[in-house]
């Protein structure tokens, strides 16, 4: 199975208790680019680059299928009906998204080709291969960089549970990296060898460009030779790329990409950036050893996320971390100096020293080399506009994941690419859905989040209840640590249906993923206190929060009701 593929067994059996469905979710089909934006709302803001002007081609158009029709194993498609070209579907990245509609596709009888660049991790300027961010510089190499940043601060707090003499001894990057590159070495194999052919698509080492609305430019990688291949149907699941401003010496930062393989753990960092990439490095960096700067151009960081996470987060670095957080600061030139050290200065004139400055400043679509003007496909900035089909303006061109700027999250890019295979070749209905989609920011404490922030809960509902406390777990109060976690609901006042989740604690992603379930069903505030707590945990806050901590009524906030 593929689970077992990713997680071989060792000797003792009980090890596949041990493997969490969050790492299966990181590990089984993760994106060409869709490692790293989250984004904690759904409002309309979030769907502001999906139109409704094309007309999907449905089902019954391509396939003898029946709508509702079931598992994506069955045989439901004909490759007879699109005899004329060489494939039903063609693929172009190798990512969540692509990854998962080609084998979905293939399972249903189509005739399915996906283009991927690389079969190997690490090799300039791409640095991503087969499977996408996600395995190759995205979800899979970031967490184990997270893991090893939280030991420090677990021995720490030995003592006070009664060990003595431990030390957090010395992080070898070498050591960790030379691991990290096996472990992604062998997920590389897993999806080209197992994922993929096993599923009977076929695996071309190349890039791909648009040559017509049904033909695609095949540029192989290992001989450089070009080819054309034709297909009823074209998927363009390319992800995106790291966005750097034009300053001087830009030259001399690094992105998400590069920071995976460089050669030497950087002493002093530089952090540039204010989304969740930049905060999760910066924590990164500092559990591992590296003295960190974090430098953010606005007034308090992870816009979009819900406030009271946000500032409860700045709270937490400032106690519990060595970063220096430097907000209203915009980096206008990096200097290299003569022993190799770098220098950061701001709109101020202020200097930071340092061995790397890490920019993560957003991230843009990969549509350079597609040639969409052939086919005339539309796009929107850097990005490819779909309707909720994942359908461009070109009748027989789709795209999923990063580079339609929806929601760009690994699970995301895993449903568009599924729901669109199983429209096109499964007989189904199946438009995207990113209502309630949960996500985690990895800083240290974790933030877990779905549904509705707080400020967008008012703005779109009016009335809102918002339950809400701040206290220290027993794993940190026992030791007697400064350390505080947020626990968070948000409830339609109305319906009392619960709209909005958001904690900031140990594991709060692992946490999250099942209540999003409840409130993705419509669960009430009601069934959340009819929920019997498991205790002592600090999860059965959810379900014994029972008195509102303020309101909102007509969008405005209220202490207390009359």
């Amino acid at each position: 199975s593929a689970t077992a593929l990713l997680f071989p067994p060792t000797s003792p059996p009980t090890l596949t208790k041990m493997r969490s469905a969050t790492a299966l979710l990181l590990l089984l089909s993760t994106p060409v680019s869709t490692a790293f934006h989250v984004r904690p709302t759904l409002g309309p803001s979030l769907l502001r680059h999906v139109h409704t002007t094309t007309a999907i081609v449905r089902p019954s158009q391509t396939s003898s299928a029946t709508a509702g029709s079931s598992s994506s194993t069955s045989r439901l498609f004909s490759s007879d009906d699109a005899s004329s070209y060489d494939y039903d579907l063609l693929v172009i990245g190798g990512g969540s998204g692509g990854v998962r509609a080609s084998r979905i596709a293939s399972g249903y009888g189509a005739k399915v080709a996906l283009l991927e660049s690389r079969m190997g991790h690490g090799i300039k300027p791409e640095y991503s291969a087969i499977g996408g961010t996600c395995v190759n510089v995205g979800c899979v190499p970031k967490k184990l960089m997270v893991f090893a940043s939280r030991y420090p601060s677990e021995i720490k707090e030995m003592a006070g549970y009664g060990w003595k003499g431990a030390t957090e001894g010395t992080f070898d990057w070498k050591v960790f990296l030379e691991n990290k590159n096996k472990e992604i070495t062998r997920l590389n194999n897993v999806y080209n060898n197992f994922v993929l052919k096993n599923a009977g698509v076929e695996v071309i080492e190349a890039t791909g460009s648009l040559s017509g609305p049904n033909s695609i430019s095949v540029h192989t990688t290992a001989t450089g030779e070009t080819s054309t291949l034709t297909a009823k149907h074209i998927i363009i699941a390319v992800g995106g790329w790291p966005f750097k401003p034009d300053i001087p010496g830009i030259e001399h930062a690094i992105t998400s990409n590069e920071i995976f393989y460089l050669e030497e753990q950087p002493k002093r960092m530089v952090v540039v950036g204010g989304g969740f990439i930049a905060l999760e490095f910066a924590s990164i960096m500092d559990g591992l050893g590296t003295d960190v700067t974090l430098m953010y151009r606005g007034d308090m960081f992870l816009r979009g996320f819900d406030g009271d996470m946000r500032q409860h987060l700045k709270e937490e670095m400032e106690g519990n971390s060595g970063i220096d957080l430097q907000f209203n600061t915009d980096p206008k030139e990096i200097i290299k100096q003569e022993d190799g050290s770098l220098k950061v200065v701001d709109q101020n004139g202020n200097e930071v020293e340092c061995d790397a400055v890490l920019y993560a400043t957003g991230r843009k679509g990969k549509i350079e080399g597609l040639n969409l003007e052939s086919a005339g496909v539309k796009t929107e900035g850097s990005f490819i506009p779909v309707n909720e089909y994942s359908q461009t303006n070109v009748e027989s061109i789709y795209a999923v994941g990063d580079i339609t700027n929806r929601i760009a999250l690994t699970p995301v890019a895993l449903m568009e690419g599924h729901r669109l295979a199983d429209t096109l070749f499964g007989g189904k209905d199946r438009p995207v859905d990113h209502e309630f989609v949960a996500s985690t920011v990895f800083t240290t404490p974790e933030i877990g989040t779905v549904g509705y922030t707080e400020e967008d809960a008012a703005a779109k509902f009016g009335d809102i209840d918002v339950y809400k406390n701040r206290f220290r777990a027993m794993k940190h109060s026992f030791p007697q640590s400064e350390t505080y976690s947020l626990f968070k609901l948000i409830v339609e006042t109305k319906t009392q249906r619960v709209v909005g989740c958001h904690v900031a604690t140990d594991g709060a992603g692992e946490m999250v993923q099942g209540v999003a379930i409840a409130i993705k069903m419509g669960a009430t505030k009601d069934d959340f206190d009819n929920t019997i707590g498991i205790h002592p945990t600090s999860a059965e806050e959810l379900v014994t929060m029972r008195t509102p901590s303020y309101y909102y009524r007509g969008g405005k906030k209220v202490d207390k009701l009359d």
